[in-house]
């Protein structure tokens, strides 16, 4: 299968939320919450979906004014799709628009004991910043992680 990636709309709305359901066991966002990321200015939602025209995937992206770093805020592929590249094709896809607003920085939060998405994350270039204790709402702990967009800002993570 492959997965056809474009930028979420307001019609994504129920599909969203019943791929949160079905990805997360806590921390997901409500219906309310999540309208709120589709319509916000500073925000950038990503979806991907497959041949049928259902939702397989979404990430979003934070952006703050005046701030050289975006946030990948939530990311999340189903179940039946994962290993299949889509994960790393919607990252792909939110780096190039970190890039196209000249962001330096790339920064996440992942659970501590989500192997699958830290081993994604590593492969794509993010390193360990450090441990947030008690992050998520069942207690379980999370690892912040970071990845330098340009060459200039490698060598600082590098020697740093």
């Amino acid at each position: 299968m492959t997965a056809l990636l474009r930028p979420a709309q307001p019609s994504d709305l129920a599909a969203l939320c019943q791929l949160e359901q079905c990805c997360f066991a806590t921390d997901h966002f409500n219906r309310r919450q999540l309208a709120h990321l589709l319509k916000r200015a500073h925000a950038v939602t990503w979806v991907a979906e497959n041949d049928a025209k259902c939702l397989v995937g979404y990430a979003t992206l934070l952006l703050r004014r005046n701030s050289r770093a975006a946030r990948l805020y939530s990311f999340c592929v189903h179940p039946d799709n994962q290993g299949q590249g889509v994960g790393r094709r919607l990252l792909d896809t939110l780096e190039g628009e970190a890039r196209e607003r000249d962001c330096e920085w790339l920064t996440l939060e992942v659970r501590a004991d989500n192997r699958r998405a830290r081993a994604l994350y590593r492969r794509m270039g993010f390193g360990l910043r450090r441990w947030l204790d008690d992050y998520y709402a069942d207690g379980c702990a999370a690892w912040q992680m970071e990845k330098a967009l340009f060459a200039s800002d490698t060598a600082q993570v590098a020697s740093g």
